[in-house]
């Protein structure tokens, strides 16, 4: 059994300190004194405040490019806030190359003004919202940026204002243009594809636009935050928010229902339905700079997928799973940079004795095997839930695999595996795998200081220590942390495995009777996405209601 993590996490026990900002222009930045975390905090670590969104907005879609430009979104923002950041957007970060940002930047002050809360705010350089929700681009995308068209392209299901993850592949040594590919959360969902361009002045247009056709794989749903592959290609998240399968084809669920239309099939539910077992996997862009095509990857495991994050072996994948009472999984493909077969594990997890402060608790990780997978033979157990309509429903029953089914499964008496990929959560908890986790998030590592040794980590986002995580039962039982928490885990270099999870920056002081900023200003509340940089600090962006401008916040590690 590990003692507790030997640095002192960046936790706050005293109100937050209030930063003064000037009255400034739409869009400019802004900074203040230094917001260095000082309490408790070595003097090596630091956490500053690095950006906001505009009211209502969550960061989403973080990634930087190898030559330092800063991709992200804000999604769904209020639609009170001046024009044009009422409107969802994904924009990138100018005048700084995010590979050589100085670790004394001065960190922006909160935002204070109504136009300054408005606003996209960075403590260096400039956003440029590169496009926006409702978007054409001269007729490329003729029912706008963020419209989730049916399979036959003809009929707009929804429009969504919720863009996620972005990867960009470059097509020159300079990655002055390339393909930037972003998520559209819904129910189903949706990814654009945009061509852009950098001009001298290192602002960007785009070029043409397309969106990804998802109808040869049944369509997508709820496309989260998601990775570049190291052969890049983009690795899509399936969010799937349908604990229940069981009533999936219960006929009254308002995505699933927006699915058949999408599919063509009759909405009342009096012909086809689609098969759930369909949705909930990492789908992979092949081709992604030529002609895009989506493959599911079903040896991954169906589940609610946050990310996927490979490994330098090209072989090891780490697999969060955002919700209540989730689990976190590991993937060892067969062959590297070949993910349609190989074994799916999940973590099983000894929390330090004694230790329930969820600043200083870390986690003894050990690895539950669930089976090995090949997407083939996964896709036949599939297309066994085809033909399962709304007409097949029973209350009380399912149509689909059974709680016992899954009982006999982890007892080895099934006759084949598929509880272990089409019901991936729960074969883990029969399994005996920690299902407890909250709200787990993004997972990430900086892919070429990882594969040369000098970044040997994998930082997770966890956004609410609540739930199964601060009750007293299982294997998790620490005390709430509403404003979450950014676990760190080491690296094997040779192996790829991690053996440990441990508290890097907790979030706080927590107020449940403040009117705004439940969490302190000066702290992170609510992390989700998250990124390292090439030095090994850590970029932290926020999904939270805790505090009223969402933030993005540097963490420099004291060890």
């Amino acid at each position: 059994m590990h003692t507790p993590f030997h640095h002192k996490p960046l936790v706050f026990f005293v109100s937050a300190a209030l930063f003064g900002s000037a009255l400034i222009l739409p869009g400019c930045n802004s900074s203040s004194d230094s917001n260095t975390a000082t309490t408790g905090v070595t003097s090596a670590e630091s956490l500053k405040r690095f950006a906001t969104v505009p009211l209502g907005s969550e960061v989403t879609g973080m990634y930087i490019t190898e030559a330092g430009d800063f991709f992200y979104n804000a999604q769904h923002p209020s639609s009170s806030n001046y024009y044009p950041n009422n409107n969802a957007t994904t924009g990138v970060l100018t005048g700084q190359d995010m590979n050589r940002l100085a670790g004394d930047f001065a960190p922006l002050a909160v935002p204070v003004s109504d136009v300054d809360k408005q606003s996209f705010m960075t403590a260096v350089g400039h956003y440029q919202a590169v496009a926006a929700q409702g978007d054409t681009f001269s007729g490329d995308l003729p029912f706008g940026l963020g419209a989730i068209v049916s399979a036959d392209g003809t009929n707009i299901i929804a429009y969504s204002d919720d863009p996620d993850f972005n990867a960009f592949i470059p097509t020159n040594a300079e990655f002055s243009e390339g393909y930037l590919f972003t998520n559209w959360e819904y129910r189903p969902g949706g990814m654009s594809r945009l061509h852009l361009s950098k001009g001298s002045s290192g602002n960007w247009s785009v070029l043409n636009a397309m969106n990804v056709d998802f109808s040869t794989v049944g369509g997508t749903w709820v496309n989260c935050f998601g990775t570049l592959s190291p052969w890049n290609t983009p690795l899509t998240s399936e969010e799937l928010y349908f604990d229940d399968t069981a009533l999936w084809n219960e006929g009254s669920d308002s995505g699933v229902i927006n699915l058949t239309g999408y599919l063509g099939y009759p909405i009342d539910g009096s012909g086809a339905w689609p098969n759930p077992y369909r949705y909930g996997y990492i789908g992979e862009i092949t081709n992604p700079t030529t002609a895009p095509v989506p493959e599911k990857r079903f040896a991954l495991g169906r589940f609610s997928h946050e990310n996927a994050v490979v490994m330098p072996d090209r072989k090891t994948v780490y697999l969060s799973d955002d919700g209540s009472n989730v689990v976190f999984f590991k993937f060892v493909a067969d062959v590297a940079g070949d993910l349609s077969a190989g074994t799916l594990y999940a973590a099983q997890v000894t929390q330090d004795i004694g230790v329930t402060d969820p600043a200083l608790a870390g986690f003894d990780i050990t690895w539950i095997e669930l089976a090995r997978g090949d997407e083939a033979i996964i896709a036949g157990w599939i297309a066994d839930y085809d033909a399962v309509t709304v007409a097949d429903y029973v209350s009380g029953a399912t149509s689909y695999i059974t709680d016992e089914e899954v009982v006999t499964w982890a007892a080895g008496s099934a006759a084949d595996d598929r509880v272990a990929f089409l019901e991936a959560r729960k074969a883990a908890a029969a399994k005996g795998a920690t299902a407890e986790f909250n709200k787990m998030e993004g997972v990430n590592i900086n892919y070429a200081r990882a594969a040369d040794g000098t970044v040997p980590y994998m930082v997770m986002a966890m956004s609410d220590i609540s739930g199964g995580m601060s009750d007293t039962v299982g294997d998790i039982q620490l005390s709430a942390n509403r404003c979450g928490v950014v676990y760190r885990m080491m690296l094997d270099t040779t192996t790829w495995d991690t053996t440990r999870m441990e508290p890097l920056v907790a979030g706080g002081p927590y107020d449940a009777a403040a009117s705004v900023n439940q969490c302190a200003t000066d702290n992170i509340a609510n992390p989700d996405n998250v990124l390292i940089l090439n030095d090994g600090r850590v970029v932290i962006g926020e999904d939270s209601s805790k505090h009223e401008n969402n933030m993005i916040w540097i963490y420099t590690p004291g060890n």
